[in-house]
């Protein structure tokens, strides 16, 4: 079955970034003059993915608000002839048939995509995590529905990090498929010790998913942190009689991490830097700035 729908898990606290989040979500942090969830939900698009459910929480209206029209000031920017604005403002709420359910208990990455179930019935679908921005000239997830169409399996998005940092990511145990950046995932372990870590593959927030992983998380027990994660089921799917398996896709382009406070402000840099209108400059100016300190 063609892949039309996408999960966008936005329901954490942001405790990270307070005070900042205390009354704003974190995914509504600008990098540059976007939020950062508009940047997931534009890559879903891409992906040729136009139905968006959102899995949100409590304080989380200003991301329905965000995607939502404006009408008073749709009006003020027509009265004042600033187009350009105006097609910004609109762009966003155009993007895709956004739809939202919340969480409720904040149980994990695991139940936030059973609250899903509903809504993506028995299709395959993709999951995209807010926390990772993916470089728009980067086909990721493009790449993933492909690998999942050709061999009727779930799919995670995989790249090789630094061993020391494993325990911050769920790791694979991958056996290596006739292509090079496709992989056949045998087993997922959560936030694993250094010494234990299977590779230095890391999963990170791109996946193409079998709707047969939402019998899995039905009954998958809380794991690490006490929550219910989705690489304990998509663990259990690589044994599974059913759904297929899972593939993994290894990523070897760019990736901005918004996860932590240094990397936002990396991530910041990053796409300024790329951009037509604000790169040649803002370039100049950090050389500069570099140059001084």
């Amino acid at each position: 079955m063609p892949i039309v729908k996408a999960v966008i898990p936005a329901a954490g606290m942001g405790t990270r970034f307070l005070p900042a989040t205390k009354a704003m979500p974190k995914e509504m942090l600008p990098v540059v003059d976007k939020p950062a969830i508009q940047y997931v939900v534009e890559e879903a698009v891409r992906a040729g993915l136009h139905d968006v459910l959102m899995i949100t929480g409590r304080n989380k209206n200003a991301l329905e608000n965000h995607f939502d029209r404006n009408t008073e000031l749709e009006a003020l920017l027509r009265t004042k002839g600033d187009q350009r604005r105006l097609q910004e403002v609109m762009h966003s709420t155009q993007l895709a048939n956004m739809h939202y359910v919340r969480q409720g208990d904040p149980l994990g990455l695991g139940h936030a995509v059973l609250r899903a179930q509903m809504h993506v019935g028995n299709s395959p679908f993709a999951v995209l995590l807010g926390d990772d921005l993916i470089d728009s000239r980067d086909d990721l997830l493009g790449r993933m529905i492909d690998v999942h169409d050709q061999r009727a399996t779930s799919v995670v998005a995989l790249m090789e990090i630094d061993p020391a940092l494993s325990h911050l990511y769920g790791i694979a145990t991958v056996e290596v498929t006739d292509e090079d950046d496709v992989v056949k995932v045998t087993g997922l372990v959560e936030k694993p010790s250094v010494e234990s870590a299977p590779s230095n593959l890391a999963v990170i927030g791109r996946y193409v998913l079998q709707p047969d992983v939402f019998s899995i998380l039905e009954s998958t027990e809380p794991g690490s942190g006490g929550e219910i994660q989705l690489t304990d089921a998509l663990n259990t799917l690589t044994t599974s009689a059913s759904g297929g398996g899972v593939h993994g896709v290894i990523f070897r382009g760019r990736r901005y991490d918004t996860g932590d406070r240094l990397d936002y402000l990396k991530a910041i840099v990053q796409v300024a830097t790329s951009r037509e209108d604000l790169g040649p400059d803002f370039t100049t100016w950090l050389r500069e700035f570099v140059t001084r300190g």
